[in-house]
């Protein structure tokens, strides 16, 4: 955990502001007529998820957040708990709850690997892969002509998750999905 300088603060850093982590989302170095330079930042709170706007002034020092990752093996979910395992010990399991993973929840299949957020020793959060490969379940049959809403039609996924891909898409195939924005990216 380090220190740092008020323009230090750029994108995808973590830094600790009032005892919680963020993430910095977005910074902008400037000077305003003849004061000192500020740092305008947008945060992301890392256990809320909520964003805020921060600027920093010359004279303030940043502490740098010490943020760990650790790899899980996703195993499978049970009334709102998601229970998984570390990656070569089966028998060592823990589970958590589904406010902790968020969106994210939607494109997750058992058995896959997943990185675990980790800030002073506590689970804060987890990180998928940006895309992942899932297997279509239900896809509408795609009607000729049928292209006012732009070619697209709703899917199901193997995980419960529906989103919007092209008419091409059918049943039983393999799309790729991007976990950021929960759009299909390709078929597989």
């Amino acid at each position: 955990m380090g220190i740092l300088e008020y323009s230090e603060a750029t994108e995808r850093k973590c830094i600790i502001v009032d005892g919680q982590p963020y993430e910095v989302i977005s910074s902008h170095v400037f000077r305003k007529q003849m004061r000192k330079p500020v740092n305008a930042t947008k945060l992301r709170n890392l256990i809320t998820g909520k964003i805020t706007e921060v600027s920093f002034h010359q004279s303030e020092k940043i502490k740098e957040a010490d943020i760990e990752t650790k790899e899980a093996k996703f195993l499978y979910k049970s009334r709102g708990e998601f229970w998984f395992c570390e990656p070569n010990d089966p028998s060592k399991r823990f589970k958590l709850e589904e406010t902790l993973i968020g969106d994210q929840a939607r494109f997750m299949k058992a058995n896959s690997m997943i990185e675990l957020v980790i800030f002073e020793e506590k689970i804060i959060g987890t990180k998928l892969p940006v895309k992942v490969e899932l297997k279509v379940t239900e896809a509408p049959p795609a009607v000729k002509g049928d292209t006012a809403t732009g070619g697209t039609k709703q899917i199901t996924l193997e995980t419960g998750a529906i989103i919007n891909a092209p008419l091409f898409v059918n049943e039983g195939d393999v799309v790729s999905v991007n976990t950021l924005t929960g759009e299909y990216t390709s078929r597989v």
